[in-house]
């Protein structure tokens, strides 16, 4: 053989190693995922964002998102402290922090955050009235967070927030809510048309008082009032009696 023919096979082998052993151990790792790393089926590291090089055959990797997650807690039936039936969702908020924990202590760790959420939710709503549920949302959640994040740090989980959606009511609960809301509007309604005319009454009073101090004062107001009715035709007739006549005179 000579050189340009040894030369040819010696790329071909090249390029056939490139093809089978090179080719297949590359992997892109996006800027949001870490790579976790199984040699021989045994945990073996993490790559970090970026083109990386595994062994074929050998190795595997599988990726793991680190952004922050939302997740849907489904809708929980619950008896709250004063026997209420309500029916309460909610969502939460988390981030994987470490990449190897939540792939190694649990098969599925959205699953079982999410399944640990709800058991949270039902828990902690039963301890609250339907008042305190409905006006405490950010201290329930809070509670549950707390509880959500202890028991997630061991599969490298963060907890970042949990919030409380929607707080369904049974149907004969929301109607005496409305017909008690209602009945609240009607008394505020009340109490301002009374303060209204307390208010009008007295100041009528303190103008009553002030002319009855000033002399002549009722009859200056009794010829203004005389002025009045007289501009109009339509008025009616006002007859005076001599007593006040004498009295307007004065």
């Amino acid at each position: 053989m000579d050189t340009l023919e040894i030369l040819g096979a010696f790329v071909g082998v090249f390029f056939l190693v490139l093809i089978f052993l090179i080719l297949p151990g590359c992997r892109v790792v996006r800027q949001f995922e870490r790579g976790v790393i199984f040699t021989l089926g045994k945990f073996s590291g993490i790559k970090n964002p970026g083109l990386r090089l595994i062994v074929p055959y050998f190795q595997t990797m599988q990726r793991v998102d680190v952004r922050s997650t939302p997740i849907d807690v489904p809708k929980q039936e619950v008896i709250t402290k004063d026997n209420v039936t309500v029916g309460v969702d909610a969502i939460v908020y988390f981030r994987v922090l470490d990449p190897a924990k939540a792939l190694l202590e649990t098969t599925n760790y959205i699953y079982a955050t999410t399944n640990f959420a709800q058991a949270a939710l039902r828990d902690i709503t039963g301890n609250f009235e339907l008042d305190e549920l409905l006006s405490k949302r950010d201290e329930i959640s809070a509670q549950i967070k707390e509880i959500v994040d202890k028991e997630t740090d061991k599969w490298g989980i963060d907890i970042e927030n949990v919030k409380l959606q929607n707080i369904e009511l049974p149907g004969d609960m929301k109607r005496a809510m409305a017909k008690q809301a209602e009945a609240e509007r009607e008394r505020r309604a009340a109490i301002i048309v009374a303060e209204g005319e307390k208010s009008a009454a007295k100041s009528v009073a303190d103008a009553a008082s002030l002319l009855a101090r000033t002399p002549g004062g009722i009859q200056i107001r009794t010829l203004q009032t005389l002025e009045k009715i007289s501009s109009d035709p339509s008025q009616k007739t006002v007859i005076v009696l001599p007593n006040e006549l004498k009295n307007i005179l004065k």
